[in-house]
């Protein structure tokens, strides 16, 4: 399984949300795919608000500040 991560270089509530990632990694066996809004436009402008931002499978799971509760019932 993989998600994806949208974030941006100097978000610190984007480093928490990675670090609940890591941590749900110990029940699921999944790959985080990190992407930085700024390197591309579209996603810049999509994301800019709400990040960070957790999607699998194209579906957004949670955004903003993430709690482990609902990206585990999620995932």
């Amino acid at each position: 399984m993989k998600v994806a991560f949208y974030t941006r270089p100097g978000c610190s509530l984007c480093e928490e949300g990675l670090m609940t990632l890591k941590i749900l990694q110990s029940d699921f066996q999944f790959e985080i795919d990190i992407i930085n809004i700024e390197e591309n436009e579209a996603l810049h402008e999509k994301y800019m608000l709400m990040i960070p931002v957790v999607e699998k499978d194209g579906q957004v799971l949670q955004y903003g500040n993430l709690d482990y509760a609902t990206l585990y019932e999620a995932l």
